[in-house]
C-alpha cells in the first residue's frame, strides 16, 4: 500500500479543526532547551525516485546467492497471491482484535488458521500464534510445568536447535525452571539410546522431542513419547510445519500422542527477510487449554442465527486479573498468520505434500552428489527430511567462505555449538532448487576441495 503524505493544506485544515496554530504547539509542554535544533550529520532528504535508486544499488551490492543454509529458516516458493492479498488494507493495518464484534474478518481468518494448524499437528486446539518458534517453545515449557504441578525441570535433547534452547533458558530460569540437556548419539544424530536410562523421572515435568531435529534427522518419536508418558511426563513436540505434510502428526505419536506441539510458521509463506518477522505456533490437547497462553477464536451463532466469531479464551493479564494470567507474551503475529493462512489455503493439503516431497527429494539427491566428492562424508546414518549434516577434511568455515565467493551460501556452520562434530555443516535443499542448482553446488564444492589440502588432515571413519 503506497504511503501518501499529508499536504500543507491537509495539515492546516486539521490544525484549524482542533484550534491549534502549528504542529509545534502540540508539543509546547516540552521545555525549549530540550528540543532538537536539527539533525547534524543527517543528509538532506531524497525524493521517491532517488530513494528507489539508492535501495536498488544497495540490494545489488549485497549480491544474489544460491541458498543452501536452512537450520531453522527455509527458502520456499511463495505464490504471488499470498502477499498481494495479505497486504490489502483490511489485513495489513489490522491488529490483534480487542473488540471482537468489530473485527469479524480478522477473527474469521484466525479461526481458519487455528483449524488448519490443529489439523496439521493432530491436536485439539491451537492459539492465535506467538512471536516465533523459540518463544513458543518457552511458553510450552511453562505450560508443562504448570500442568505437572510438581517438578520444575524439563528434559531437552541437544538435538533441539541450540539457539532455541538459549531462548528457553533465558525465559524460564528466573522462574526457577531448569533444563536438563540430554546427549545425542554421534553415529545417528538422534537422542542417544541410553540417554533416558539414568533420568530422574519424578524430578521432570516434560520431555521435548524435535522432529526433524536440528540436524535434520528423524527421531524415534513413538518410543520416546511412550517412554515419557509411562513415567508421568508430558511430551512437547518441536515440529516443522512443511514436514508434517509427510511425517506423523505429533498428536499421533506413540499410544497417546504428544501433549503440546510448537514450531515456527516461517515455512508457510513467510519470506526469509533477514531473520523476521516470523511467527510461532502452539497446539495442545483440550485438557491443557486453560494453560495455553494467548488467544483462541471460536465460531458461534448470534441471536438471529448468523455465523459469528469471537475471542473464546484470552488468558492474558490485559483481559483478566494479573494473578490469573498464564502469560503476557500473547500479542499474535497477525500479519504473518494472515500470510500463512492464505498460503495454506492456496496450496492445500496436496500442494503442501508436493512441497515436502520435492524438498526431501532434492536434499537426498544433493547428499548423494556431495558424498561422491573426495573429502566429504555424511555425519549421520539416519533418515532425514530436507536437510542433513556433512563433514569435511578441510575447515568448514574456509569451505563456506570459498562457496560464498562463488555466489553460494553453502550451509550452517556447526562448530560453535557442536565442536565434537569437527568440520561440519548443515546443508538444506527445498523445492526451490533445480537439478542444475544441485549440480552447481556439488561441482563448486568438488573444485574447492580439490585445490588445496587441509591444514590438518583428519581421518574420516567411513562406514562400509
Amino acid at each position: 500500500m503506497p504511503f501518501i503524505p499529508h499536504t500543507e493544506e491537509d495539515v492546516l485544515a486539521m490544525l484549524s479543526s482542533i484550534g491549534v496554530d502549528s504542529v509545534d504547539a502540540l508539543f509546547d509542554e516540552i521545555p525549549a532547551e530540550l528540543r532538537a535544533r536539527g539533525l547534524e550529520g543527517v543528509p538532506d532528504g531524497m525524493n521517491e525516485m532517488q530513494v528507489a535508486r539508492l535501495m536498488g544499488e544497495r540490494a545489488e551490492a549485497d549480491g544474489t546467492y544460491l541458498n543452501f543454509i536452512g537450520a531453522g529458516a527455509y527458502e520456499h516458493h511463495i505464490p504471488a497471491a499470498v502477499w498481494q492479498l495479505a497486504t490489502r488494507g483490511e489485513f495489513y493495518s489490522s491488529y490483534t482484535p480487542y473488540q471482537a464484534e468489530a473485527s469479524q474478518g480478522t477473527l474469521q481468518l484466525i479461526y481458519e488458521y487455528q483449524t488448519m494448524m490443529a489439523s496439521l499437528t493432530g491436536l485439539d486446539v491451537t492459539n492465535a500464534s506467538l512471536y516465533e518458534g523459540a518463544s513458543a517453545l518457552a511458553e510450552a515449557v511453562l505450560m508443562a510445568v504448570r500442568a505437572h504441578k510438581g517438578a520444575r525441570r524439563v528434559l531437552v535433547p541437544r538435538t533441539v536447535d541450540p539457539r532455541w534452547r538459549d531462548v528457553v533458558r533465558s525465559i524460564v530460569r528466573n522462574q526457577g525452571i531448569e533444563l536438563t540437556e540430554l546427549p545425542y548419539d554421534l553415529e545417528s544424530g538422534r537422542l542417544a539410546p541410553d540417554a533416558l536410562k539414568n533420568v530422574q523421572w519424578d524430578a521432570h515435568a516434560a520431555l521435548i522431542i524435535a522432529q526433524p531435529n536440528f540436524f535434520g534427522t528423524l527421531e524415534l518419536v513413538d518410543e520416546l513419547t511412550d517412554s515419557a508418558h509411562e513415567h508421568g511426563l508430558l511430551v512437547i513436540a518441536v515440529v516443522n510445519p512443511t514436514a508434517l505434510a509427510l511425517l506423523k502428526a505429533p498428536g499421533t505419536w506413540g499410544a497417546k500422542g504428544a501433549d503440546i506441539a510448537v514450531g515456527d510458521g516461517q515455512p508457510l509463506g513467510i519470506p526469509l527477510s533477514g531473520g523476521g518477522p516470523y511467527f510461532g505456533f502452539l497446539a495442545c490437547r483440550q485438557a491443557l487449554v486453560r494453560q495455553m497462553p494467548g488467544r483462541i477464536v471460536g465460531r458461534t451463532l448470534d441471536v438471529d442465527g448468523r455465523v459469528g466469531y469471537t475471542l473464546t479464551l484470552q488468558a492474558r493479564e490485559q483481559h483478566i486479573r494479573r494473578s490469573k494470567a498464564t502469560s503476557n507474551i500473547c500479542t499474535n503475529q497477525g500479519l504473518m498468520v494472515t500470510a500463512a493462512t492464505i498460503y495454506m489455503a492456496l496450496v492445500g493439503p496436496e500442494g503442501l505434500k508436493e512441497v515436502a516431497y520435492a524438498s526431501h527429494a532434492n536434499a537426498m539427491r544433493l547428499v548423494e552428489l556431495l558424498v561422491e566428492i573426495d573429502g566429504v562424508e555424511p555425519a549421520f546414518d539416519t533418515p532425514a527430511f530436507h536437510e542433513f549434516v556433512v563433514r569435511f577434511e578441510r575447515p568448514a568455515d574456509a569451505v563456506l567462505q570459498a562457496l560464498r565467493a562463488e555466489g553460494i551460501l553453502g550451509g550452517f556452520h556447526l562448530a560453535p555449538w557442536y565442536p565434537e562434530l569437527g568440520s561440519a555443516l548443515i546443508v538444506c535443499a527445498t523445492e526451490t532448487k533445480s537439478a542444475a542448482d544441485l549440480e552447481r553446488y556439488a561441482k563448486t564444492m568438488a573444485r574447492i576441495l580439490s585445490k588445496a589440502p587441509s591444514r590438518a588432515r583428519r581421518v574420516i571413519n567411513r562406514k562400509p
